[in-house]
């Protein structure tokens, strides 16, 4: 099977379910950030070899992959049964980032990304996050499912902020504070 398909070359692109959109639509942006995001989070993987951190970033990344599997479904729907977000998969992001906590020293002051090219990943992931949740609020879906994917956007980006510090501690980097220029 060819990768290429010529489908898309007037700028649209097939929802799963089979609508056709523009390229630009709201829906393509929100789910290509979810893709963008996933690969970041893939190099945070490759710049830091914590087993168990890697272990939960596989994860995020399945979970990404079901949220951009909805964003990419037409409003009429799919036959295929998609998996989806799950309360205990937020609760889970949360128990990860309370047993990060635990590690570090109180926050006091804003910080600045950099320190180590894990961490800053990781801050870059967050900001791509950010953008992802603002892009599916944008779409403006408010069904069960929709309130999910983005508490659970919501949490991860705290989630990537927190790695970033964790990723610091653990190569005894201090973190940049900010220090606003007079």
């Amino acid at each position: 099977m060819k990768i290429y398909t010529k489908t898309g070359d007037d700028g649209t692109t097939g929802l799963l379910g089979g609508e056709r959109v523009l390229k630009c639509d709201v829906k393509i942006e929100a789910y290509g950030t979810i893709d963008e995001l996933n690969a970041h989070i893939g190099s945070i993987c490759d710049l830091y070899k914590h087993e168990s951190i890697k272990n939960q970033l596989l994860s995020i990344q399945n979970h990404l992959f079901i949220i951009g599997s909805h964003l990419a479904t037409a409003e009429k729907g799919t036959k295929m049964n998609l998996p989806n977000i799950e309360e205990r998969d937020i609760q889970t992001l949360e128990s990860w980032m309370d047993i990060m906590e635990e590690s570090l020293p109180l926050l006091q002051h804003f910080i600045l990304p950099g320190g180590h090219s894990a961490s800053s990943a990781a801050q870059i992931a967050r900001c791509i996050c950010r953008r992802a949740e603002r892009r599916m609020v944008e779409i403006g879906d408010r069904n069960e499912n929709a309130i999910l994917h983005l508490k659970y956007i919501n949490r991860l980006s705290d989630y990537l902020f927190m790695l970033s510090r964790f990723i610091l501690q653990e190569f005894g980097i201090e973190a940049i504070k900010w220090e606003p220029i007079r």
